[in-house]
């Protein structure tokens, strides 16, 4: 089963694992802010790892555009607006920490470029297979309406399906930067009250790519967005 939300962590083993988790979450909570230079030493005493374990752990964190290293300067935490936020790794850690309506927003904007467009190829290439995993979801969703917890799956379930419907692999690849930021996004709503989840928008989406409308399937995910940005799930 493919795994929604993206909650595990990272995919290393050991002491590795545990140094790369430790010292990203100092660079998301702000321990080591932009331009901090890391105290080598210190470190390796605080998190109990040698420095070959350290030096992997920061070569991890490298990779992902948070750390650099220079002569004379040793490693540095990098600007924010470097950091690689399609690292399914880097949006987990910025979740973790707590993210700013400007980030939702600019997910938003993101999920309007691709999520449509997504929609409409699936109306056009859609198999049975993906039309299946699409109504999955929408029964999923009818039956946990009381459930908050398995109702934020079904619409992971959802939104996964139809980038996948699309078959194009680029498409299909940004679930797991959209899926998790739709977790972490549904959850607020429920914990904010009163909500109206919109089966129906998500069923006409379903409907249209059923029917190989791919004009109908596009301008219903808009729609679905749209309401989204309203502050439905």
């Amino acid at each position: 089963m493919r795994q929604l939300g993206n909650t595990a962590s990272y995919a290393g083993r050991g002491i590795h694992k545990v140094a790369v988790e430790a010292l990203a979450k100092r660079i998301f909570d702000g321990t080591y802010g932009e331009g901090d230079t890391l105290a080598m030493p210190d470190l390796m005493a605080e998190l109990q790892v040698s420095q070959t374990v350290l030096r992997e752990a920061i070569k991890v964190l490298s990779t992902k555009g948070l750390l650099d290293a220079r002569q004379k300067r040793g490693t540095f935490v990098r600007p924010q607006e470097e950091w690689n936020l399609l690292d399914a790794d880097v949006l987990r850690w910025k979740l973790a920490v707590g993210a700013s309506s400007d980030f939702f927003a600019d997910v938003l904007e993101l999920r309007r470029s691709i999520e449509p467009a997504a929609a409409a190829l699936a109306a056009e290439r859609r198999t049975d297979d993906d039309l299946a995993a699409l109504d999955s979801a929408l029964k999923a969703m009818a039956a946990t309406d009381s459930d908050p917890v398995m109702l934020v799956r079904a619409d992971a379930a959802f939104h996964t399906a139809m980038l996948i419907a699309s078959n194009n692999r680029f498409y299909a690849q940004m679930h797991r930067v959209i899926v998790p930021v739709i977790v972490q996004r549904d959850r607020a709503v429920q914990t904010g009250g009163e909500f109206e989840y919109p089966h129906a928008v998500h069923a006409k989406v379903v409907e249209a790519v059923r029917d190989r409308d791919a004009d109908g399937a596009y301008v219903s995910m808009l729609e679905l967005l749209d309401m989204s940005a309203r502050g439905h799930p």
